[in-house]
C-alpha cells in the first residue's frame, strides 16, 4: 500500500483551471482563472506549492509532512478540512478527485452560525494536456442503477475498509426523486424534491440535505446547516463519463469529530 506521502505525489505537476464560487442556492458568483503547481524538492521529500489566482496575490507553501486534517487515497484523491465541529467557528472541507489528467475539487464552508455559506468548484487539467469539460450535471444523468466499489480510510490510521455499494435512483409518479443506497448489509431509502439544479432531501425537517448540480458533471452534497450533536457528511460527486462516477464522502460523528473518508467509484449498469 502507498504511504500518505506517496499518494500525495500523484498530484505533482502544474494544474491549470479555475476557481468558481457559487451561493448556497447554486447562483454563480465569480469565476477566477487559476494555476496550481506542486513540485517535489529534495527527492520529493518536500513539496513546493504555488497557487496563482487572477487578480490575487500568489499563495506559496512548502511542506514535508501532512497535517492531521488531511487524508489521501492511493490514486491521489484527497480531503482536507475541519477535524471538529465547534460552536461559533467556521467549519468546512475540501474534497478533491483525480482522474487521469484532470482534477475536480470542491470546497464547502459553513459560517459561524453553522449555515452553508460558500461553495467553490475547482476544475483543473495538467498543463500540456487537453482540457475536457463535461456538461453540467442533470438529474437525468443520475437516474438508473449504479454499482460501486468503496474504500473508507480513517484519520486514526486503522486499516481501510473496502466494500461494494448499489445506488438506485428513479422518479416516482409525483416527480419526487427516490434514492435507494445499499452498502455492506445496510440499506437506506430516501426521497427528495427537485427544484432546478437543487435536489432537496426534506423528509426529516431536522436534517435538511441538499445536492447542488454543478458544471463539469459535479455535485455538492451537504446539510443546509450543521448542528452540534448530530452526525453529518459532506460529499462531492463527479460524473466523469456518462456511465462512470466518483464520489467522496467526509463523515463526522454526533460528537462533531471527523471520523472517516470514503471514495466510491461506480458504474451505471
Amino acid at each position: 500500500m502507498k504511504s500518505q506521502w506517496e499518494s500525495l505525489l500523484q498530484n505533482l505537476g502544474e494544474w491549470q483551471g479555475s476557481f468558481t464560487r457559487f451561493s448556497p442556492q447554486g447562483t454563480l458568483i465569480e469565476d477566477i482563472k487559476s494555476v496550481v503547481s506542486l513540485e517535489g524538492l529534495n527527492e520529493n521529500k518536500t513539496i513546493h506549492q504555488v497557487v496563482r489566482r487572477e487578480g490575487q496575490e500568489d499563495l506559496v507553501l512548502e511542506y514535508s509532512s501532512l497535517s492531521k486534517s488531511t487524508l489521501f487515497f492511493e490514486n491521489g484523491a484527497f480531503s482536507q478540512g475541519s477535524i471538529q465541529l465547534a460552536p461559533f467557528t467556521e467549519f468546512g472541507a475540501e474534497l478533491g478527485l483525480i482522474y487521469k489528467n484532470r482534477r475536480l475539487r470542491l470546497v464547502q464552508i459553513f459560517d459561524k452560525n453553522g449555515q452553508l455559506d460558500k461553495i467553490t468548484l475547482i476544475r483543473e487539467h495538467l498543463a500540456g494536456t487537453e482540457p475536457v469539460e463535461n456538461p453540467p450535471l442533470s438529474v437525468n444523468d443520475l437516474l438508473g442503477e449504479w454499482h460501486g466499489e468503496a474504500i473508507t480510510i480513517y484519520p486514526d490510521w486503522r486499516s481501510p475498509d473496502t466494500y461494494s455499494s448499489t445506488l438506485k435512483l428513479h422518479l416516482d409518479d409525483t416527480g419526487r426523486l427516490v434514492q435507494s443506497l445499499t452498502f455492506g448489509d445496510r440499506n437506506i431509502t430516501s426521497t427528495a424534491t427537485i427544484q432546478g439544479s437543487i435536489i432537496h432531501f426534506d423528509q426529516d425537517p431536522s436534517k435538511q440535505i441538499q445536492v447542488l448540480l454543478l458544471p463539469n458533471g459535479a455535485s455538492a452534497t451537504s446539510p443546509l446547516q450543521v448542528k452540534l450533536r448530530q452526525p453529518l457528511f459532506l460529499e462531492v460527486g463527479w460524473l466523469i463519463q456518462p456511465n462512470l462516477r466518483q464520489r467522496m464522502i467526509r463523515s463526522y460523528s454526533d460528537k462533531g469529530e471527523w471520523v472517516s473518508l470514503t471514495l466510491v467509484t461506480e458504474q451505471k449498469v
